[in-house]
């Protein structure tokens, strides 16, 4: 028998343990990442339970982050991703039975109508976690409504650097630029915010207090490798580390930066190099209007450097 509850604040070291040991989790999944923007969402993450009938306590299963809007769920609304987070123990079957009472209960005691769901990319998994995908099919009648595409590199076979980016990458080291990771994120976010502001008109989603709060909550995974000229800062990228796979939440450069090929340096040392060893090195999505528009410009320059494509998608379904 299956069991659902809301989470609340006191199950945060419950939850930060089983995303932990789940086997398609990643960090920004923990509460302490998921919760430096609780101010702007109503939080209606779910933990589901195996009731036993020897009298031992319940066993947690599975986490789905979500949040509220009016009767529609978002699994999650300030995240990527954020679909069911699952133990290694999560079987097909299960699943089907997992789903079904999610939506009972998001029906029955949250008067949710819709939900729309944005499962955890595989390439986050440490082992096969598709489970859900099929679950939400066959329970669900779930229907896909976005989806956008990734560049991503698979380090033990990547490919080589196009001619274009290996020409950078030479220009840079002859104008004497160097890489170094640096906890200076207020230059890089000045950096970042002139990009979007003069290209989008548009502000970076985390601000530099928050980008800061997160570093210090998660240092091990949250790392920002800059480009300089002298002393001078040209641009970077700020990295997530999340298990075997690395992913690149920013990437900006000043325009002398860009002049000098500064980007092209980074990004050598941190696949030929830094990262040689992990399984995935993930530069993000190149789309906008949920995937209706390609940016053929960057994604041709992740491209570049070896990036294939990886989809993020997002399913929908009435409850």
């Amino acid at each position: 028998m299956l069991y659902v509850r809301r989470y609340i604040n006191a199950d945060a070291t419950e939850w930060n343990a089983f995303v932990s040991k789940a086997k398609n989790a990643t960090f920004l999944l923990s509460r302490g990442y998921m919760d430096y923007h609780s101010d702007r969402f109503t939080d209606c993450s779910l933990m589901v339970y195996t009731l036993n009938d020897n009298g031992k306590a319940p066993l947690l299963i599975a986490l789905l982050p979500a949040t509220i809007h009016d009767y529609e769920l978002r699994s999650h609304g300030g995240l990527t991703y954020g679909g069911l987070i699952m133990g290694n123990d999560m079987t097909a079957e299960l699943c089907l039975d997992v789903f079904a009472v999610i939506n009972s209960f998001l029906h029955d005691e949250c008067g949710v109508k819709r939900i729309v769901y944005k499962p955890i990319p595989w390439i986050y998994h440490s082992m096969p976690a598709e489970e859900d995908l099929y679950a939400i099919f066959r329970v669900c009648n779930a229907r896909l409504v976005a989806r956008e595409i990734s560049s991503t590199i698979r380090l033990d076979n990547r490919s080589r650097f196009s001619k274009l980016r290996h020409r950078c990458i030479n220009k840079a080291r002859r104008n004497g630029i160097t890489v170094a990771e640096t906890d200076d994120i207020p230059s890089f976010w000045n950096i970042l915010d002139d990009n979007l502001e003069a290209k989008y008109g548009v502000r970076p989603v985390h601000t530099i207090d928050e980008l800061q709060l997160l570093q210090s909550r998660f240092p091990e995974n949250i790392r920002l490798f800059m480009a300089y000229e002298g002393n001078t800062p040209l641009g970077g990228t700020l990295v997530f580390e999340c298990g075997e796979t690395v992913h690149t939440q920013y990437i900006s450069a000043s325009k002398r930066g860009k002049e000098t090929g500064a980007l092209d340096l980074v990004f050598d040392f941190l696949i030929n190099e830094r990262y040689a060893n992990r399984h995935y090195f993930d530069f993000g999505k190149s789309t906008e209007q949920l995937g209706r528009y390609l940016n053929c410009n960057l994604i041709h320059q992740k491209e570049g450097f070896g990036g294939r494509g990886v989809c993020y998608d997002t399913y929908e379904w009435e409850v």
